[in-house]
């Protein structure tokens, strides 16, 4: 028995993942300068297990570390990125379908972090669970440097995999996805979503700044400090 099939389906994709960027250099200079600070005193941190490691294992610079700030939340230098940041994941929420009538979007964490200038700075695949939207600032980056990797969030879809016909091109088979970067670039993407960084080669130096976002249901807010900083009641 012969079937016949409609020469083109309609497709309708639900369930999509969302990842916004766009270029924003008007902040690099400024906020290289504000950051500097918190590098420098990271750096001082790890110092003690950074020359210990070289002393038992031969000097190897800071090769592989991760340096890592305190909250920027609340130094006044970072605040127009602050206010940029949390307009417009406010805005990313309701663009996405989700009533915010009732809840205030904040800016729960941000910090800035430096790879290691011998190279080897990287992070795993993780989440932020405790954020709606999170997102990335580039004030250190080429084509030589580390980038993010986004993974396909579905675990459904990571179940029966077949093989991709081009990998260099990104299709519906897709389970990852690279950004190349730039200073003066931002990224925001849905917390749930799974990413990590590539290992930094050492090339050329790689900074960016780190922000989680989250919807507050209003009826547990006492305060909104200045600082988009919360505290409950």
């Amino acid at each position: 028995m012969s079937m016949t099939f409609p020469q083109k389906l309609n497709l309708e994709q639900y369930f999509p993942c969302p990842i916004w960027w766009a270029d924003q250099p008007k902040f690099v200079n400024k906020l290289n300068k504000a950051s500097d600070k918190y590098i420098k005193e990271s750096q001082k941190n790890l110092k003690k297990t950074i020359d210990k490691r070289n002393k038992d294992f031969g000097d190897k610079g800071d090769m592989g570390h991760v340096f890592h700030s305190t909250s920027l939340i609340n130094d006044p230098k970072f605040k127009d990125l602050q206010n940029y940041v949390g307009a417009t994941a406010n805005n990313l929420l309701i663009e996405m379908g989700f009533d915010l009538t009732n809840y205030t979007v904040f800016i729960t964490e941000m910090w800035v972090q430096e790879f290691a200038k011998k190279g080897g700075g990287h992070h795993t695949l993780h989440t932020h669970w405790n954020g709606h939207i999170s997102g990335f600032y580039f004030l250190k980056a080429s084509d030589v440097t580390s980038l993010p990797v986004f993974e396909d969030p579905r675990p459904g879809n990571l179940m029966n995999l077949l093989p991709e016909k081009d990998k260099t091109k990104v299709t519906l088979a897709s389970t990852q996805i690279n950004y190349k970067v730039k200073p003066g670039r931002i990224m925001f993407f849905p917390s749930y979503m799974p990413h990590q960084y590539i290992v930094d080669l050492g090339y050329e130096p790689f900074r960016f700044i780190h922000w989680n976002c989250q919807a507050i249901p209003n009826n547990v807010l006492q305060y909104k400090g200045e600082n988009n900083v919360i505290q409950n009641k």
